[in-house]
């Protein structure tokens, strides 16, 4: 581990507490402001939708002035002062441009973080997800507390209450400075050319149908809940439960990465991801099947993206770090995420709840299928580090 251990993890931490109150609820509160759930679709949408461009514009910066942790506290900085417009107005049009403003500068900070975690870690990069276990936690208790607390206080606090975990968010990047690793290599000619080959083809079309497949589950897992009589606190303790899943993978992903291979892990966790939204479609009833479903986000999301970031960081090296967490970012978490969230809102009013989890089934499968495309496909790597099997 390196020195700066708790430094790094404090920003996962705050940054996935701030995720476990925004995400969950956002679509309690949109819903008690008088959105309809179309309209809930697009604002969730518009959210997700700045990871296309943010985080390559930062990227970009961050690469090119080589300063990637004060794009960082930048970032977090702006989110913070740009979420803050929530308190004063609760229109459409206004809730759509804060939050395209506060999203641009919030979707830019991880991805650049998660570059400058891999600098400090150096060669162990397999030691990531001992770090990122720390947003889990946030998430966890960010998430499993605000179930209770919403069954008792009005959900109208939710602005007030992301905003002092963004403010925590933005102290914590005080702490933290560049990381020193060298970069193992020679480095390739350009992006473009790292972006030629088709196991990174494969592996960003995977990401991206993966994001896609959760977008309905972001958007409108807590409402659908709700649908069949669960309570607030019940939700919240699901989404905890899903989550503490994910830090039990993470906790092992330094020993499964060098034995099984990062394709591999990556193909199982959309084969399962497929499998659980199946299940949520058809057994939401059933509270001891959604006990499963929920443990299933270990792959979902623990298995996955600590497959993810592996290979990404594999693929991109050196001045191209930056730019490709961005593109690992913008593709799935912004554009398939902003496509699952917008096509779930009108099938959820168009055709049933139901339906919206058979989309996202779809989805995954066929990211399965583009991982298993991917593993096959001939592999390019600077890295003789790196986890390529």
């Amino acid at each position: 581990m390196p020195a700066s251990y708790w430094k790094l993890s404090s920003f996962y931490f705050f940054y996935f507490a701030s995720i476990g109150a925004f995400m969950p609820y956002w679509g309690l509160y949109l819903k008690e402001q008088g959105f309809a759930a179309g309209q809930i679709g697009e604002l969730m949408a518009i959210v997700l939708a700045t990871k296309i461009i943010a985080p390559n514009v930062w990227g970009w910066l961050a690469d090119h002035t080589g300063k990637r942790t004060l794009v960082v506290r930048i970032a977090a900085g702006m989110a913070m002062i740009c979420f803050a417009g929530l308190l004063f107005h609760s229109g459409y049009w206004w809730v759509a441009v804060t939050m395209a403003l506060f999203s641009f500068f919030w979707n830019a900070a991880l991805p650049q973080f998660e570059a400058t975690t891999m600098n400090h870690l150096g060669k162990s990069t397999h030691a990531y997800s001992r770090i990122r276990l720390w947003g889990s936690i946030g998430f966890v208790l960010s998430v499993g507390s605000l179930g209770a607390v919403f069954e008792t206080v009005d959900v109208a606090w939710l602005p007030w209450i992301v905003l002092v975990l963004l403010g925590a968010l933005w102290l914590s990047t005080l702490r933290v400075r560049d990381g020193g690793g060298v970069q193992p290599g020679p480095e390739p000619e350009s992006l473009w050319t790292t972006l030629k080959i088709p196991a990174v083809i494969l592996l960003l079309i995977a990401c991206f149908l993966m994001q896609a497949s959760h977008g309905p589950y972001y958007a409108f897992f807590t409402l659908y809940l709700e649908e069949h009589d669960y309570t607030r606190t019940v939700a919240g303790y699901l989404w905890a439960l899903g989550v503490l899943a994910e830090v039990g993978v993470f906790l092992m992903m330094h020993r499964w990465l060098p034995r099984f291979g990062a394709w591999r892990l990556l193909a199982l966790a959309l084969l399962i991801t497929a499998v659980r939204w199946g299940l949520l479609a058809g057994f939401v009833d059933s509270l001891p099947m959604l006990v499963v479903i929920q443990l299933m986000h270990a792959a979902s999301y623990g298995l996955y993206h600590a497959a993810a970031i592996s290979l990404i960081h594999q693929f991109f090296v050196g001045r191209q770090q930056g730019r490709g967490q961005a593109l690992y970012s913008s593709l799935s978490f912004g554009l398939g995420g902003a496509m699952g969230a917008l096509a779930s809102g009108y099938i959820w009013d168009g055709v049933g709840p139901m339906w919206v989890y058979v989309m996202a089934s779809g989805l995954a499968t066929a990211g399965f299928v583009a991982a298993l495309l991917g593993s096959g496909s001939r592999q390019y790597s600077v890295r003789p580090d790196s986890v390529n099997q």
